[in-house]
């Protein structure tokens, strides 16, 4: 489900993003992304240097997410 607020639209993005000030260089955190919020929620990462890759949900690394 989409990390849009409000949003219950089916994913199809995986945001891949990390904060440097509490994260190690190598984890990846991941917020799911529709088409419609995609933009939207990509620009709030990229603004703060947080992201890090975007790719399709199917892409997501099975360890994206986990604490290492």
């Amino acid at each position: 489900m989409c990390s849009g607020k409000g949003c219950r639209a089916e994913a199809t993005w995986g945001l891949l993003w990390n904060n440097p000030k509490i994260h190690t260089p190598e984890r990846r955190k991941v917020w799911l992304a529709c088409d419609d919020h995609r933009e939207h929620l990509e620009l709030f990462l990229t603004l703060r240097d947080f992201l890090k890759q975007t790719v399709p949900v199917a892409e997501i690394p099975p360890d994206a997410g986990a604490r290492p």
